[in-house]
């Protein structure tokens, strides 16, 4: 797509209130692609107040009308899925299948849930003598990352306008097309001038401008827990609502059981999957001692496939920040059985499938979000030990449990201090809460319960 050199507030393509702009760089083979506007307080202003301005009549709209109008956005990302993915290919590096299929298709999933959920969830309910309802809270400032710039979008947008809430959108500066494209969907759609609008720039200026508006109803952020916290504390001296998805180190937890072959192989794609950079990877492989050697040759092998198979990581810091972990990895004393920190191309931000052997709990590879492709092995004794090791970061946003039957997976998951933990390999449910607990995050995404972030409760007593 062309990039637009200005920002979409109140159902136009506005001009910027600054000149300056920002480079969007294929990560591929480091060339500059486009770029965009770099927003200011000045153009967050406009999109706030044009967001306030169509609140009202976007919040009396009945629900079926959300919903179809969401459901209209849905059926526009349908028809540009191909585009889609292309974008965030050229802008984030992943391989086109991967861009079609998960960056372009899960986000269709998403949207299609929502315009379902809008007209039929329940805004209104009889409590005894009283009519309890949920409103919408109102103007919500989102804040998305790069890592899957449309779901993110999507995951946020689609809500709240269910809700009946307006939106300002500033996206993450890495993949700001994708977010472009987004909001020209959006028009196509029908929906009213004002109830989306988007401001591109750097999360310093325009991000923080947003997050700090006296007229954002609530703040929707997705990104790292010291950047969260930040937010949380802004929004927590204004009384403001916050929505966190955070940071995540999940453990995929191999009982003596389970199918080890495919749980790890399972395991070591997961992780290969959006080269890494995804918060909720099963990046530690728990494994009990008895077949840790065996875990340890499957997941070199498995890992080795990926080679060629995986994209380059987003920018030249992400690129250094990993590289930098696989070495304080090997000075930490883990063993490498894979990859390393030598880069395997000369042009591109790209990093070798990496495992290590013999990592310890304490080594900052099995406690610190690396966001690449590095899988940490570790051994446990029993299953006391792995509890301990699985629940023992500050993170808790997602993980994995593999056994002989699900039954005994399903008893250890729940002992998981985790937000979301697949079964046995269960599969994506974008109708299920997504979110974390301790420090990756406060609120929850996708379905009714993503939906509820949005919503304020009222009662009336008769």
């Amino acid at each position: 797509m062309k990039a637009h050199d200005g920002m979409y507030i109140g159902g136009e393509w506005r001009a910027a209130a600054g000149t300056d702009t920002i480079a969007v760089v294929n990560p591929a083979d480091e060339q500059v692609i486009a770029h965009v506007p770099a927003g200011v307080a000045e153009d967050v202003d406009a999109a706030v107040f044009a967001a306030h301005e169509a609140f009202p009549a976007w919040a009396a709209t009945p629900p079926a009308e959300r919903a179809a109008r969401i459901a209209a956005l849905r059926d526009v990302l349908v028809a540009r899925k191909d585009e889609i993915a292309e974008t965030v290919t050229a802008e984030l590096g992943a391989p086109l299948q991967f861009s079609q299929m998960v960056h372009a298709g899960v986000p269709i999933l998403v949207a299609g849930s929502y315009a379902e959920l809008a007209a039929s969830y329940a805004f209104e309910e009889k409590v005894g003598n009283s009519t309890v309802y949920a409103e919408p809270v109102g103007v919500v400032g989102a804040i998305t990352p790069w890592n899957y710039p449309l779901h993110q979008i999507v995951a946020k947008v689609a809500p709240a306008l269910a809700a009946g809430c307006t939106v300002v959108l500033k996206p993450a500066e890495d993949t700001p097309l994708t977010a472009q494209l987004f909001a020209e969907a959006v028009h196509e759609a029908g929906i009213p001038a004002g109830v989306f609008n988007l401001v591109t720039g750097l999360g310093p200026v325009a991000g923080q401008a947003l997050a700090e508006h006296p007229g954002v109803d609530l703040v929707s952020f997705t990104g790292s827990t010291a950047v969260g916290k930040q937010i949380g504390a802004t929004a927590g001296a204004a009384v403001k609502r916050v929505a966190l998805e955070l940071g995540g180190k999940s453990a995929n937890v191999i009982l003596p059981s389970a199918d080890l072959a495919k749980a790890v192989g399972v395991g070591i794609a997961n992780v290969m999957g959006n080269s890494g950079q995804t918060c909720s990877a099963w990046t530690r492989m728990l494994v009990h001692t008895s077949q840790y050697d065996e875990a340890v040759a499957l997941a070199a092998e498995a890992a080795a496939k990926y080679g060629d198979r995986i994209g380059p990581l987003v920018n030249a810091k992400q690129h250094t920040r990993v590289r930098g972990y696989i070495e304080k990895g090997v000075a930490e004393g883990a063993r490498l059985v894979a990859g390393g920190p030598e880069a395997p191309r000369e042009q591109g931000y790209f990093v070798s499938p990496t495992v290590f052997a013999d990592v310890t709990p304490e080594m900052a590879i099995a406690q610190e979000e690396i966001f690449g492709p590095v899988v940490s092995i570790i051994r446990y004794e029993d299953e006391g030990d792995a509890l301990r090791i699985a629940n023992g970061t500050v993170y808790g946003l997602a993980g994995a449990v593999w056994a002989g039957d699900d039954a005994e997976a399903v008893a250890f998951a729940r002992r998981m201090d985790t937000g979301q933990v697949d079964i046995n390999g269960g599969r994506f449910n974008p109708r299920a809460p997504f979110g974390g607990y301790k420090q990756s995050g406060v609120g929850r995404e996708l379905g009714a319960h993503g939906l509820s972030e949005y919503l304020q409760t009222k009662s009336l007593q008769f």
